[in-house]
């Protein structure tokens, strides 16, 4: 499975785009979040990802960093729905209470023509938690992180070579999510910012953690691969050195500290 890390970065970023990346394997693609705008257009170009080839997203909350890109995916592809430029249908799948939300602020921002897809070629499909749905032939499983901001939910699911991912969005680990974590092979996680520098970035006022958390949670529960995501930009000229850095010192598996556009196979 190739995992296409399109952007790293927290919502204040400005050196990296916002956390969001696409999984493929085989016939199976699926977009995790879009971002905090357009930019998310020149990342699949940059990759070779025709827009016509992305037919599957999971958006994982509401905030804009990561939702703001959906509503550009949704706009392009309508256009071209309607200018019978697309072929078959494009699903969005998210949690009830950001569904309705997203057809709000569609309808609210985009045109006509776009918002008559929906329902026949754009699919918005809410995920319940725990609740497992088909995408491209592989069973992936939803969960609600059990985040104290919005409602946020993360992913669980297996490559064709019997692998275990797990994405926990973008909030620290939640014992409710336990059983998706046990037994992982790749643990994908939010570090906010090294431990060292916790003070002057407050994460935890903010729902998130350090480099040091998650990685005490993979090296306990045995993880042999851990990808820290949803970072500060301060560092991002030394980033990958001074997370793993530190990392180390809690963690004795795979660190993986993605830069933008990084591709990493699993």
């Amino acid at each position: 499975m190739e995992i296409i890390m399109f952007g790293t970065g927290n919502a204040n970023v400005i050196e990296y785009y916002n956390t969001c990346f696409m999984l493929k394997e085989d016939r199976f693609h699926l977009l995790v979040d879009g971002g905090g705008g357009n930019i998310i257009l020149n990342k699949l170009k940059k990759h070779n990802i025709p827009i016509e080839a992305v037919h599957n997203m999971f958006i994982t909350h509401e905030h804009i960093d990561h939702l703001f890109g959906a509503i550009w995916m949704i706009r392009i592809i309508g256009q071209k729905i309607f200018n019978n430029k697309y072929d078959g249908n494009f699903n969005v799948y998210c949690n009830k209470t950001l569904a309705d939300k997203l057809v709000l602020f569609c309808e609210m921002t985009l045109h006509k023509k776009i918002i008559d897809s929906f329902g026949k070629r754009i699919i918005i499909h809410t995920v319940k938690d725990k609740e497992t749905k088909l995408i491209d032939g592989k069973e992936v499983i939803f969960f609600n992180v059990g985040s104290e901001k919005s409602i946020q939910f993360g992913f669980s699911l297996y490559t064709n070579d019997g692998k275990k991912l797990t994405c926990l969005g973008d909030v620290p680990y939640n014992k409710c999510e336990e059983g998706f974590v046990n037994g992982c092979d790749l643990l994908m996680h939010e570090a906010f910012c090294l431990n060292s520098e916790a003070d002057k970035y407050k994460p935890y006022e903010k729902s998130h953690s350090t480099v040091k958390e998650p990685c005490i949670l993979a090296e306990e529960k045995g993880i042999p691969n851990l990808l820290l995501y949803h970072t500060e930009d301060k560092n991002y000229k030394n980033r990958k050195e001074l997370y793993k850095r530190e990392a180390v010192c809690y963690y004795s598996g795979n660190i993986i500290i993605p830069d933008d556009d990084e591709i990493i196979i699993f």
